[in-house]
Parts: structure tokens; sequence; C-alpha cells
């Protein structure tokens, strides 16, 4: 889809929904104008409410593991899934789908948001009292900051897109690419303005707070390697978390990512939201593609299915992956002897068994490539009071920015990029995530310590990628190359295989050739925006 129609997609839906159950309850279909709409905080909340899901759909299909997790290298695409394999093996193309998944879904939000701002502050002047209107603006300006961060981190220089109605205008759909530095310094002002306009506290569960604010420009910053700033900014979140109870780490980690019951809990500082009524746009589908296919056996039944990615070799190591005693490989895979009671279909009355015993996969046994198939995100069938629907999606919500992630930012950004620290707060802030996992505490960490850290932690949330990417090319190129992706064959033998980058350039994701196609100026080189 190209840009500017990217960009104004679902400016009549944004118009509005109603706050029951959920904010994203019931969307409206009027098509409403500035004159008799946005007349109060309901109208205005119902509109940016949609911003946490509508626009992310698509992406959070395929794209949104192929990026962060399988360039990462913590899963492996099941063997001759076309779909993941240019990611697999560093063979990207400019025409790839889930690349223009990832650009359309990242500039649709961005340009919704950017149409809500703009027909908030054109409403401020026609109310007394504008300041339900200012924390829409904020909210919106918060999800266009993730937005641009995430386009910046993903395809480098890029479009930056202010006004997109002024994209309809004749001749004003070419756009050039700005600085990479440009996309994410315009992100950092979307937060910064969120920070100062967001509550301390969501006025509805799951909505973003001045604390999900400072803690995305905490993550930017590091992104930035602007230590100082990442410390300063995740510093506030954790100072606020340690009087509040507002926030903090969440004693479950398995069910924060196995039950919608755990939606929005403290440690969830942002993340997307899904409900199942919403059908296949509104629905969160990530079970449909890595659950264990037996689960669907005998379809039709509300399940998952189809273990497309599955967690690797490299992530499964104990060296390399989840050490010994690391109760996280428990919480995020299953493997052999895997039991729950609670799934239940025709083939498992008395709840799902993983079974790898078999050389095929069936209605009771599974035979992926690593002998294991990833657990987060998977609630399984006929689950009492889990909301899953016929196309097998649930309603646990995609977590973005977790607290745990603000502790291990604020860990690195004391470190600064030196060898290895002992300082108190930091040795904190890192332990109070690895113990979580029943590991003993250490009295000191290296970055390479983080980054593993990081990789366990937050395995199969798309995030891994960004982690070695902002290591540079050539530390990047070292990790990479050192990751077995391989798979074992039917027999249980290692079919092995490495993968190879040879240019900075493969740090990034190239732009769609659907827009340069149409945008030619996205192919001439950056230049600033500011």
């Amino acid at each position: 889809m190209k840009l500017k129609y990217i960009l104004l997609a679902g400016t009549l839906i944004i118009s509005g929904v109603s706050c029951k159950k959920t904010f994203l309850d019931h969307p409206s279909t009027s098509n409403a104008t500035l004159d008799v709409y946005y007349n109060n905080a309901e109208q205005v909340n119902g509109a940016t409410g949609l911003l946490y899901n509508q626009p992310w759909g698509d992406w959070f299909d395929k794209a949104f593991s192929s990026v962060g997790d399988v360039l990462g290298g913590t899963v492996t695409g099941a063997a001759g899934n076309d779909q993941y394999n240019s990611f697999y093996n560093f063979n990207i193309q400019s025409t790839d789908g889930l690349i223009g998944l990832t650009w359309k879904a990242c500039y649709k939000a961005a340009g919704q948001a950017s149409v809500l701002i703009q027909s908030f502050e054109t409403k401020k002047s026609q109310v007394s009292d504008p300041s339900y209107l200012t924390l829409g603006i904020a909210e919106a300006r918060f999800i266009r900051g993730f937005a641009y961060f995430y386009i910046g981190r993903t395809f480098g220089d890029a479009p930056i897109v202010n006004d997109p109605v002024a994209l309809t205008e004749p001749g004003k759909y070419l756009v050039p690419k700005y600085l990479q530095k440009d996309v994410l310094r315009f992100a950092l002002e979307d937060l910064q303005f969120a920070e100062a306009n967001l509550p301390a506290v969501a006025y509805q569960p799951g909505r973003v707070t001045k604390y999900a604010a400072k803690g995305m420009m905490a993550k930017v910053y590091l992104y930035l390697k602007d230590y100082d700033n990442a410390k300063l900014k995740a510093k506030e979140v954790i100072d606020y978390a340690s009087g509040s109870g507002v926030i903090g780490l969440y004693e479950d980690y398995k069910k924060m990512f196995t039950s919608s019951a755990a939606n929005n809990n403290k440690e969830s500082l942002f993340s997307l939201q899904w409900l199942t009524s919403l059908g296949w746009n509104g629905g969160n589908r990530f079970q449909l593609y890595v659950g264990p296919q037996p689960l669907l056996a005998p379809a039709p039944t509300s399940g998952a299915g189809y273990s497309a990615i599955v967690p690797s070799i490299d992530l499964l190591d104990p060296v390399t992956g989840y050490t010994p005693g690391d109760n996280r490989r428990q919480w995020s895979v299953m493997e052999q002897g895997f039991h729950n009671p609670e799934w239940k279909n025709a083939s498992f009355p008395d709840g799902f068994t993983y079974d790898t015993t078999g050389n095929t996969t069936d209605n009771f046994h599974i035979r992926t490539g690593t002998r294991s198939s990833i657990m987060k995100y998977v609630v399984g069938p006929n689950r009492a009071g889990e909301p899953v629907n016929s196309s097998s999606h649930s309603q646990i919500g995609t977590y973005i920015l977790r607290y745990a992630d603000v502790l291990l930012i604020y860990a690195e950004a004391v470190l600064g990029g030196t060898g290895s620290t002992s300082n108190a707060d930091a040795v904190s802030a890192y332990n109070a995530v690895h113990t979580r996992a029943g590991l003993d505490p250490v009295a000191g960490f290296s970055m390479d310590d983080i980054l593993h850290e990081r990789k366990v932690e937050f395995a199969f949330e798309g995030d891994y990628w960004f982690d070695i990417q902002r290591q540079g090319f050539d530390k990047a190129k070292a990790m990479i190359e050192a990751q077995e992706r391989g798979t074992y064959d039917f027999n249980k033998r290692l079919t092995s295989f490495k993968a190879t980058i040879t240019s900075a350039s493969q740090l990034y994701l190239p732009i769609p050739q659907a827009e340069t196609v149409i945008d030619p100026l996205l192919l001439q080189p950056a230049v600033p925006y500011y």
C-alpha cells in the first residue's frame, strides 16, 4: 500500500469508540466531523484507543517475529517456509511481503495518530476546557513516537510525514528519506510531549502513561548510546516504581504470556491491545503460527497451530541461550514432556502433552526442526475463561515495553559501554530481572552479560535483533555468524546452518519496492529533516 494511502487509511474509523468493557469495544461506524465530534473525553479516548490495535494486526502476524527474532536468531523458520527464509539467511529483497507489512503498519499507525493530533489541535479552539484534547494528543504522540522509533531502527533513513493530509495535494506525495538520527529525534520529541502531558497512572487499563513515555525515551536514548539520558529516564521510572506499587516486575512470568487475565499488569508499560470479538484484524494471531499443530487436531477447534517458527538451537543451547536453572526456558518454550492440563481437545481429553517421540507430526506427536515450540502468547484450546475465537486468535496483549526492559536499560546505561561494572544500583536492577528467573544473583556484569540477559528475557518478543544491530557492524556480524541456525533431521542429527552478513546495509531493511517506484526520492541519499 502506498505511503500516502497508508497515512490516510482509517481516518474514518478512528472517529470514535465507546468505552465499556475495554477501550477497543464496539468501534463506531459514524462518519464524524470536528463540528459534531470530539466534544468530550469519551469520544477522544475512543479514537485514540484504536491506535493500540487497528494498525498493527498484519505486522504482528508474521513481520514482527521475522524482524525481531528470525533476524536475531532466537527463532528458526520452519523448513520450506518462504515467508521467513529471507530473514533466516539474510537474503532480504525490497519485494519481500513482510517488509511491506512492516512499513505499512508503522506508517499507518503514524498517519492515523497524526490525523488525530491535527484534529484535536483544531478542536481545542472550539471548547472551553481543552484538557481532554491535550491528553488525546499526548496519547497519539506516544503511539506515533513508538512508530517512528521502530521505523528508524528497522529501515534506518526513512520518510517523516508530520502532515499526512498534505500528501493528498497534487505533487505532494513525493517525500524524501530523512537521516536516521532525525527520524529518531522526531520520535523523541513526540515522546517528550507525551511525558509532559500524560498522567502518572493510566486513566484506563492498558493506556500509556508518563512513565511509559519515560521508559520508551530511555530505550531510544540507549539505542543512540546516549547513556546519560538513558540512565536518567530509566531511573525516573525505577524511582517511581519503588514507591508507587503501580509499576514493578510481575511475579508470574509464565502467566504474563499464557493468560489474558494478566493483561495490563504492573510490568506492562506499553502493550498492543487485542479483542477476539473484533475478528481477524482485532485478535492476537500469534498462537495460530507458533503453537504446536496437534493442538488443532482434529480440526476445527479454537486452538493453535503450525509451529511456523520455533525456538532456535542457539537459544536452547545451555551456553549461548537458556543456562541451566533458568526458569524462563520452561516458562517460554514447550519441549518433550511438557504438559498443560487446561489445554484439552479430542486427542488430549486430559490435557495437552508435548510429545516428540514420533518422526512425523500427527494428532499426538510433534516434530519441529528443533524439537520445541514457542509457548509465549499461546493460550491453547478450550480453556475456561480464556477468549479464543474461531481463527485461533487470543486476547493476550503484545508487550512492547516491560518494566524488566527499563531495569536492564538502566543497568546497561550505568555500564555505559565500558567493560564491566559492580555499581550497586546497576547490579540491583540487573539482579531483579536475573533472579526472578530462579538464577543466583551476580556481583557484577559485562556488556556480554547484558546482551545474554536480554536475549533470554525477551525471546519471542520481537526485540533481540535490535540489540544485535545497535552493537555496530563488526560485533553484529560476529554475533550473527556465531549462531547455530540449523535444524535436526528425522533422526535428530543436526543440519548446521550459519548465516553470514557482508555489508552494514544488511543491518537495515530495504524500503519496499512498491514505495520507491512511485516515490523515486526514496532512492536518493537521505537529507536532513531539521
